[in-house]
């Protein structure tokens, strides 16, 4: 048995040699380096899309400069349930325990519903009806805001900073109606 002579050639001679071969095999690397670079990394635009990448999964995202809605972590529609519920609810019971950047949130709908309220006339009545979940709870606002809030034109909430959530350690705070 004598072995071929394909397998006792050095892999250095295995190795097309001439100008031509070269460049092509030059050429095939350039194009898979580049297939591999947009399959990894996708293509981005300055529009605010992500570029994740293939090994670890892990996503940038563009700055939001200037923008200064809470997402909250929500789409658009949960976000403005939440908002709605949690307005609501701070104007039925006066204080209510959330966290920090809920409480943020939420604080500028409680002031504009009471200042819907202060204002009294039948077009901020349907505004607030539009807004908050309990017809009678806006019927009571509109009774009680402009005597307890005639003296005051803004700031009709307080955001009091509370010990962390014990499970996730976020910041909580309690919002409450002054």
């Amino acid at each position: 048995f004598e072995p071929s002579r394909k397998l006792l050639q050095s892999p250095a001679t295995l190795i097309p040699t001439s100008h031509s071969n070269l460049t092509i095999m030059r050429v095939i690397l350039l194009l898979a380096c580049l297939i591999a670079a947009v399959s990894a990394f996708g293509t981005s635009s300055f529009t605010g899309s992500t570029i994740t990448g293939a090994s670890n999964g892990s996503s940038l995202s563009m700055m939001r400069h200037r923008k200064k809605v809470a997402k909250l972590g929500k789409p658009a529609d949960q976000r403005k349930a939440l908002l709605r519920a949690l307005t609501t609810e701070v104007i039925r019971h006066g204080r209510i325990k959330t966290t920090l950047t809920r409480a943020k949130a939420v604080r500028k709908h409680v002031d504009h519903m009471i200042q819907l309220g202060k204002r009294g006339d039948l077009h901020a009545r349907r505004q607030a009806m539009g807004w908050i979940y309990d017809k009678d709870l806006v019927h009571s606002l509109f009774e009680a805001a402009p005597e307890r809030y005639s003296e005051r034109e803004g700031g009709y909430t307080r955001v009091l900073r509370t010990m962390p959530r014990q499970g996730d350690n976020a910041k909580m705070a309690v919002i409450e109606l002054v």
